[in-house]
């Protein structure tokens, strides 16, 4: 492809100063994690490694505060009891976050809009 062509923007043709700025300019944007979650476009990829883990850990809390409360209340033992006190609100706090992640609604692309020419 031209170097020229793939420059221009709205018949206009960018010098090589102003193309290195345009270059720069998106690599910072790019780098902004905050600028991304604002503008809606976090990469699927991150947000699936990112946020993997949250069931699975809901998963073990509930599993060993169930445990824990069960094995409290047939041995009587305070020190399992104490361990449950302390799983419980953390398991919930958990299970909120992940209901609150579930609920988030998701933005989907409007029906006949495509990205700018230039993009």
């Amino acid at each position: 492809m031209d170097e020229w062509r793939m420059w221009e923007h709205d018949e206009v043709r960018l010098s090589a100063r102003e193309r290195l700025a345009l270059l720069r300019i998106e690599a910072d944007l790019r780098r902004d994690r905050r600028f991304a979650r604002r503008m809606g476009r976090m990469r699927r990829r991150g947000m699936t490694r990112r946020g993997a883990w949250l069931p699975a850990a809901v998963l073990l809390l509930g599993a060993a505060s169930v445990f824990v409360a069960v094995m409290g209340m047939r041995t009587a033992d305070p020190a399992l009891l104490w361990c449950f006190a302390l799983l419980w609100p953390l398991t919930l706090s958990q299970v909120f976050r992940l209901l609150c992640r579930a609920s988030r609604p998701v933005p989907r692309p409007r029906r006949g809009t495509r990205p700018a020419s230039w993009l």
